[in-house]
């Protein structure tokens, strides 16, 4: 159930630099808090941990807002080892159901974020990464509730 919606338009006048896109989004994200509604957790359509720099903008929003916030990626951003090559192919095509994970772990040993395959319909993953003050499990858990489709509502409307 949709609680609040804010549309505006915006000049971004700092221009797109692969793996610096919070520089360029997060202050708009920042500007469009309800006072009134205190959100429990925010999910981006960009990275948290599982980027290049291990900072995404899951993980910028969620600081400057003090937020628990969650990384939703249509693709993978390849770091720490993570590549998407043929074992990672065969790896998404093991994902047989809706809800089918797994972990997406650096040549570092950390676990940088999830692999999720969100609806029945779509063989696409989702890569789910922690933003701030959640943890993977949690974060892979309330993105699989918020799935009707393949992205989670929040993000799709």
């Amino acid at each position: 159930q949709v609680l609040y919606e804010d549309c505006r338009m915006v000049a971004v006048s700092t221009p797109y630099v692969a793996g610096f896109l919070a520089f360029r989004e997060v202050p708009f994200l920042v500007e469009a808090e309800e006072p009134r509604l205190k959100p429990q957790v925010l999910l981006v359509d960009g990275n948290g941990l599982l980027h290049p720099r291990g900072f995404g903008v899951a993980c910028h929003l969620g600081v400057l807002t003090d937020l628990p916030c969650i990384g939703v990626a249509k693709n993978l951003l390849q770091t720490d080892g993570v590549v998407r090559d043929e074992l990672h192919r065969e790896q998404i095509r093991s994902l047989q159901r809706e809800g089918d994970t797994f972990p997406l772990t650096g040549t570092s040993g950390r676990v940088l974020g999830t692999v999720l395959r969100s609806s029945r319909n779509s063989y696409r993953p989702l890569y789910v990464s922690v933003g701030h003050r959640v943890c993977l499990e949690t974060a892979v858990r309330l993105v699989r509730s918020c799935c009707r489709y393949r992205i989670p509502e929040p993000i799709r409307q």
